[in-house]
């Protein structure tokens, strides 16, 4: 396990990237060029922060969060892999994986000129994956800030045979009142709602308005969705590679009661536009294939 000092000796960018720790003592790398910051806990590969210069946060983090090296970060970015939700047969299996418990390796920090500064992280099969995961594999996760965030998710199949997996890239958007945000990007998109387990089919007519608890999943949608909040002034956009599926989520009132890590008052400053591989979009890796799940995340004020 790489310690803080062999990270700075080894995996620094002179005034690019450099490492301490998150509140928890977690290992921290934090990113910065010319346009803008980022935060990654190594934690989980977990993007905890992307600001652009001189505006403001874009990413939501609960104060309520554990920031602990057997549970998931609340917030951010959080790497769901190699399932998204439930495992598919065993309950007893971390909900959306093991990626978001794992440490994972910096392999390389490189700086763009003033422009843009990249953080590769790695993640390796291990005999604790392989009781969750019968395949070898190989996970790249690079987060390259500049005006945007682009962060890619790539899965490699060292295996012999197909690997089959959903994924997501579950990302929290900060919003100034989650009543008053408009979400684009899925008229005319089928979805699943999930609330409550009723699984009921539908299909998006016009902007998505967050009134309740939402938790749904839309699929045959590979295009940009936006955010427009107009009580921060800005539209957020998350264009994105390698995913015909979708999930937009908000705990709303009774569900962030029930959750340890997640503030009974925080739910109307957030809501999530996740990019994934889920209901009937899975990836499907054939042996010593790979696949790529890419988000490209920017902003602009209205």
């Amino acid at each position: 396990m790489q310690t803080l000092e062999q990270l700075n000796d080894d995996f620094r960018a002179e005034g690019a990237v450099t490492y301490n720790l998150t509140k928890g003592r977690l290992p921290l790398a934090d990113l910065v060029c010319a346009q803008s910051s980022a935060a990654v806990s190594l934690h989980g590969g977990h993007v905890l922060s992307f600001r652009p210069a001189g505006g403001r946060e874009l990413l939501w983090l609960s104060e309520k969060s554990w920031y602990a090296d057997d549970k998931p970060i609340r917030g951010g970015v959080p790497v769901c892999w190699p399932w998204f939700g439930a495992h598919p047969t065993n309950p007893e299996l971390p909900a959306h994986g093991f990626a978001r418990l794992a440490r994972w390796d910096v392999v390389g920090a490189e700086a763009f000129g003033h422009k843009a500064t990249r953080l590769t992280l790695r993640l390796q099969d291990s005999e604790a994956t392989k009781a969750m995961l019968d395949t070898p594999f190989e996970l790249l996760f690079s987060i390259t800030i500049s005006d945007k965030l682009e962060i890619a998710l790539t899965t490699r199949n060292l295996g012999s045979a197909p690997l089959r997996l959903t994924q997501a890239l579950h990302t929290y958007f900060g919003v100034s009142a989650v009543t008053d945000v408009v979400i684009d990007g899925f008229d005319g998109c089928p979805f699943v709602n999930t609330v409550g387990g009723a699984n009921a089919p539908g299909l998006q007519k016009g902007s998505i308005k967050i009134a309740e608890e939402t938790d749904a999943v839309f699929v045959n949608c590979p295009g940009e969705a936006t955010i427009t909040d107009p009580g921060f002034g800005r539209r957020i956009r998350i264009a994105k590679e390698g995913s015909n599926s979708a999930v937009v989520w908000n705990p709303w009132i009774a569900k962030s009661a029930r959750m340890p890590d997640f503030g009974d008052n925080e739910y109307p400053g957030m809501v999530c536009v996740e990019t994934t591989n889920a209901r009937g979009d899975e990836a499907v890796i054939p042996a010593g294939g790979s696949h790529c799940l890419k988000a490209i995340i920017s902003v602009e004020t209205i």
